[in-house]
């Protein structure tokens, strides 16, 4: 373990662009940016102590990413749940069935060391969906997240949304505002009618002045809600986003443009889940099998605010991942067909863009947020996700991660091999 160690002086660091730079750093914010050895100690903006520079010769140095969609509470329990694999809906059925049984103190040690995880590949803010339970203790997922909230304060941002299914009173997701979950979510799309549950949920934000993030559509051929919910929050000043949104991208043409449009003059923040997404979808045809992602490629050219999370990490939703916001970017280019800056983009600046924080990363004024990556160029890190990082939180210091890797001398000399 180490201590949080503020920073002023980041040296010698590549950006994605591939200009190699000093970044000064004051508190939380960044003062300047300039080539590579330009800025050294004792300049009047920089603390003039060793021990808060960090020299990143051989590494890239991104804004650290952001995750806007996870489920903290269901991560890792795959192999105490050990359920088949299968759809949405049979992993609905598997983790209700777990709940009964599980404890809030698990919930909390199996998110804590998630959101750790998350935290050392380079994550510094996450937004996480927390399910109302059925049965005697609804809350219990709520409580376990806040404290893990709580306690990991300092080193990562962690914001929560209220997943509330159609079957969950009005009473319950006022209690979970209550007990301190920030956002108010919900499934509309499954309920037996779906734009009366939509409606509800806003109503329960715009009372309480809440964000929203709503599950959205997530299905190949089942309802559509986007464009209801674009219309319903035209004008409001709060946060408002989609996640999944994969009907969009099985919409005829003109129908997914008009509703692109409407997701635009209302400001909605659409959040991709490739894995989860290509995962759950499509089990039913066998041929041809549809992608399962929203239409990333035609909302970004629209201008819409866009977005990528991991969402689910080795539950029953997903059996793998490990919530790695490069392995995220990385099923955007293969998958999403983005751009690998837009692909980066999405899981980092735009990412906290649509979760509304402030702006991050080598620019100044901007929040000191980065992940430092060891590798030459953007695309080999992405393409080889090195584990060599180094993650700056609000100025500090807060994950190394050091890898040595030996392999063995080929039988054959080099100038044999050079021959061959």
């Amino acid at each position: 373990m180490i201590l949080p160690r503020p920073i002023t002086l980041l040296r010698g660091a590549t950006l994605p662009d591939g200009s190699r730079v000093d970044v000064a750093i004051s508190d939380d914010i960044v003062t300047a940016v300039s080539p590579a050895g330009t800025l050294e100690l004792g300049d009047p903006t920089i603390t003039a102590d060793p021990h808060s520079t960090v020299d990143l010769d051989g590494y890239v140095l991104l804004t650290a990413t952001a995750d806007p969609h996870a489920h903290l509470d269901k991560a890792r329990s795959w192999d105490a749940i050990q359920p088949p694999l299968g759809d949405l809906m049979s992993a609905i059925g598997a983790w209700r069935d777990y709940t009964a049984v599980m404890t809030e103190d698990e919930v909390v040690d199996r998110a804590r060391a998630q959101v750790l995880s998350m935290l050392a590949r380079g994550t510094t803010a996450i937004r996480s969906h927390i399910d109302i339970l059925a049965g005697a203790d609804p809350l219990l997922c709520c409580r376990a997240l806040v404290r893990v909230r709580d306690e990991l304060t300092g080193l990562v941002d962690l914001e929560l949304v209220v997943l509330a299914g159609p079957d969950v009173p009005d009473s319950q997701i006022e209690a979970a505002l209550d007990l301190g979950v920030d956002l108010v979510g919900g499934v509309p799309h499954l309920a037996a009618d779906p734009e009366a549950d939509l409606m509800r949920l806003l109503a329960i934000a715009e009372r309480r002045g809440a964000g929203v993030d709503l599950h959205t559509d997530e299905s190949l051929d089942g309802p559509v809600t986007l464009d209801l919910f674009a219309r319903a929050v035209h004008g409001w000043t709060q946060n408002v986003s989609a996640g999944h949104c994969v009907r969009l991208g099985t919409l005829p043409t003109d129908e997914r443009a008009r509703i692109i449009a409407e997701v635009l003059a209302s400001n909605v923040g659409i959040i991709a889940n490739p894995i989860t997404n290509l995962y759950l979808q499509g089990w039913q045809h066998p041929m041809s099998t549809p992608r399962g992602l929203t239409p990333a490629r035609e909302l970004i050219d629209a201008g819409v605010r866009f977005a990528a999370g991991a969402d689910n990490v080795r539950d029953p939703f997903n059996p793998l991942g490990s919530g790695d916001a490069l392995e995220t970017a990385m099923l955007l280019v293969v998958a999403g067909h983005l751009t690998i800056d837009e692909a980066v983009a999405a899981v980092s600046d735009a990412a906290r863009e649509v979760m509304a924080l402030p702006i991050a990363g080598a620019r100044v004024g901007a929040q000191a947020e980065f992940v430092a990556i060891r590798g030459t160029s953007l695309p080999q890190v992405l393409s080889d996700a090195p584990a060599d990082r180094m993650v700056i939180h609000r100025g500090n210091l807060v994950a190394v991660t050091s890898v040595s890797t030996s392999v063995a001398a080929p039988a054959t000399s080099p100038q044999t091999l050079s021959a061959l």
